[in-house]
């Protein structure tokens, strides 16, 4: 069967903050409420998703203080020309910080969904985009993590009971932990989503050596290897890779953004 193609990039952008050595975490604390100097990082990270079909973003503004009461999904999608986007947004902290998971496509999604993630502290989020209907309906979801274990295993339970019956799966994003470890082994078992092909380290970005980004995709999507590329000056590197799905796999219908 003929199939079709499609580019999938993963990117924590740190609120468009610059992290290049440890030491960055205090001198450029600063850049945690202020807006000063992430321009040039959004625009960055927009040249690197105008590359992809779907984009799945995290910590993400959704417009507060520290972005200039820019919604930076929303940037990102014009500078890159994406034609659709939605966004989550999960942790506010007053006006001065706002985070969000993001979603970047090319096609439209027949339905966005959002669903808060259980954790000790709130402010976890994953979202759900449909791409088609019925048995060839393509899920993406778009999750950040916990750090902790605890939570994080009780967020996989969660995501593995949403993702159970999808046949054609891709689930993106900061996990916080490697593709291997024990607390992901739920989700192997309870939905069709598989661990990379290979290993690839994301973070720290500028002497990476955890993998902790991540695209899972079910086996019939034909995923190449995982690539790391920077996003911007984010402490993360994004994470990409193509998948192969088959034609008769919709993949555009008919919701607009939002």
């Amino acid at each position: 069967m003929v199939a079709m193609r499609l580019r999938l990039l993963s990117c924590n952008i740190q609120a468009g903050a610059s992290t290049q050595r440890y030491r960055h975490y205090v001198s450029n604390s600063w850049s945690h409420v202020l807006p000063a100097g992430k321009g040039d990082n959004i625009a960055a990270i927009a040249q690197l998703a105008g590359g992809f079909d779907i984009v799945g973003l995290q910590e993400s503004d959704a417009g507060s203080l520290r972005s200039g009461f820019t919604n930076q999904t929303h940037r990102i999608a014009e500078l890159a020309g994406f034609p659709y986007w939605s966004h989550q947004p999960n942790r506010r902290v007053g006006r001065f910080a706002h985070s969000a998971n993001g979603l970047l496509s090319r096609q439209r999604p027949a339905e966005v969904l959002d669903y808060a993630l259980p954790s000790r502290v709130g402010g976890r989020g994953v979202l759900i985009a449909h791409f088609g209907h019925g048995d060839e309906c393509l899920t993406v979801a778009i999750a950040h993590l916990s750090l902790g274990v605890h939570s994080r295993r009780a967020q996989v339970d969660f995501l593995a009971e949403l993702l159970a019956d999808a046949k054609h799966a891709v689930l993106m994003g900061d996990f916080n932990c490697g593709s291997d470890a024990p607390e992901l082994q739920r989700l192997y078992q309870q939905t069709r989503l598989r661990p990379p092909s290979s290993f690839v380290a994301t973070f720290p970005s500028w002497k990476p050596k955890r993998g902790i980004d991540h695209i899972l995709c079910s086996p019939d999507l034909l995923a190449d290897p995982p690539a790391a590329f920077p996003a911007g000056r984010s402490d993360h590197l994004g994470v990409a890779l193509g998948i192969s799905i088959p034609t008769s796999t919709p993949v555009s219908a008919a919701v607009p953004e939002h």
